[in-house]
C-alpha cells in the first residue's frame, strides 16, 4: 500500500459506505501509540451508529508491515521513571481497541501485510475478515522483551491446533501467511499486488455480498504450513508440565527441536514460565473479555519485574541483544511463578 499524504499518526476517512483506518507511522513500522489507540477508539465508536458506514478497514501506510506492536519504549519510559500508572492506562485502551474490534457490529476487515506482531496481531487477530499476504510475517515475540503474549493473543494462542500455541507464544517465531491461516491467526490469503483492487471493491461495491464473500474473489489458496509439518514434536514438547520439562524433551528429539530448546535459552525465563501458563488459563476462559482481564493482570505482574524493561532495552533501545535476565536461566526459575502471576492482581481491573 502507498504512505497517504498526511502527517496524522493515523489516517481516518470514509468513502463508499467503508470506514478506513490507515496506520500512519511507517518509519516506526507502524508501532501503536497511545494517541493511535485513541484516535481509533473515536473514530470505531463513532461509526457503530452511523448508517453510511456498512464496514470497516484496519491498513497501513508503507509496504514494510501493519503493525509491529505497542510502542513499548513509551512503556518502558513510565516504568523506569516510576510511572506505572501511565503503562496500565497504555495497556487499557489498548486492551479497550482490541475488544471493540472483536465485538464490532459491523464488518471489520484488516490486511496484515508485511509484519505484524504483538499490538498488530491485537488489531487483526480479532477481526471479522482477516487478510494476509505473501509478505505477511504475524508473531507474539513478548518474551524476546521480558514479557507475555497480551491483545487477546494468548486466547488466539490456546485456539491453535494442539501445542501449537505454546511453541509460538514461548519461542516468539514468526509466522508466514500459510502457518497463519492454518493456526488460526487469519483467514484469507489476498497477493500484496491485488491488495488495491480488494480495497477498491471494498469501497465501491454494489452487490449485498459479505465483505468475506467478496474478498474470495481476490484471495489464493495458501500452501501447506510448516507448522502443520512440525506439528507432532511440538505436541510432544510443548504438553510438558512446566518449561524446564519442554526442553528437556526438544533436546531429546533432537533437530530442529534441539535447536527450538537453544532459542528459549536467550528470552526471559520468567517470561517462558508466566506465557506457559497464560496460554494454558486462556484455553479454559469464557471469551475474548476475559482473557483480556487476566492478561492485564498478568502484564502488570511483569511490568513490576525487571524483565521487561532490561528485555525492551537490549531489544530496541540499546539494541546490544545482551539482556541481564532474572533469574538468569530456566533452572533457576521459582516454582509457581506463572501460578503467582495468574493470581496477581493490579490497583485497578481492567474493565469497569
Amino acid at each position: 500500500m502507498s504512505t497517504p499524504q498526511s502527517d496524522a499518526s493515523v489516517i481516518v476517512q470514509m468513502t463508499g459506505g467503508l470506514g478506513q483506518l490507515t496506520l500512519n507511522r511507517p518509519r516506526t513500522l507502524n508501532a501503536l501509540s497511545i494517541d493511535m489507540i485513541e484516535i481509533m477508539l473515536v473514530a470505531l465508536r463513532g461509526w457503530i451508529s452511523d448508517p453510511d458506514v456498512s464496514a470497516v478497514l484496519i491498513d497501513a501506510a508503507g509496504d514494510r508491515g501493519l503493525c509491529a506492536g505497542g510502542d513499548v519504549r513509551a512503556v518502558r519510559e513510565s516504568l523506569i521513571g516510576g510511572r506505572p500508572d501511565e503503562a496500565l492506562h497504555f495497556f487499557r485502551e489498548e486492551y479497550a481497541l482490541d475488544l471493540l474490534i472483536h465485538e464490532y457490529p459491523k464488518p471489520v476487515v484488516v490486511f496484515a501485510d508485511g509484519i505484524t506482531m504483538g499490538g498488530g496481531i491485537g488489531l487483526a487477530g480479532h477481526a471479522a475478515v482477516r487478510v494476509v499476504t505473501e509478505r505477511s510475517q504475524l508473531a507474539m515475540p513478548e518474551t524476546r522483551i521480558g514479557f507475555t503474549p497480551d491483545v487477546g493473543g494468548s486466547l488466539l494462542l490456546a485456539r491453535a491446533p494442539g501445542r501449537v500455541g505454546e511453541y509460538l507464544g514461548l519461542t516468539g517465531v514468526s509466522m508466514n501467511a500459510a502457518d497463519a491461516i492454518w493456526a488460526g491467526f487469519a483467514d484469507q490469503l489476498v497477493p500484496s499486488d491485488r491488495l488495491p483492487s480488494a480495497l477498491d471493491a471494498l469501497r465501491h461495491r454494489a452487490d449485498p455480498g459479505t465483505p468475506m464473500e467478496l474478498l474470495m474473489l481476490f484471495d489464493e489458496t495458501p500452501g501447506r504450513s510448516r507448522l502443520e509439518d512440525a506439528r507432532e514434536w511440538i505436541d510432544d514438547a510443548f504438553s510438558r508440565d512446566t518449561v524446564g520439562d519442554i526442553v528437556q524433551r526438544l533436546r531429546e528429539i533432537g533437530g530442529e527441536a534441539a535447536t527450538t530448546a537453544d532459542l528459549l535459552g536467550e528470552v526471559s525465563p520468567s517470561s517462558l514460565a508466566v506465557t506457559l501458563s497464560s496460554i494454558r488459563a486462556a484455553r479454559e476462559a469464557d471469551d475474548l473479555r476475559a482473557v483480556l482481564e487476566q492478561e492485564f493482570h498478568v502484564g502488570a505482574f511483569l511490568s513490576a519485574r525487571p524483565d521487561m524493561a532490561e528485555g525492551i532495552r537490549a531489544q530496541l533501545v540499546d539494541k546490544d541483544r545482551s539482556p541481564a535476565w532474572s533469574p538468569a536461566t530456566i533452572a533457576d526459575l521459582p516454582d509457581g511463578l506463572g501460578e503467582e502471576a495468574l493470581a496477581f492482581r493490579a490497583p485497578t481491573a481492567l474493565f469497569s
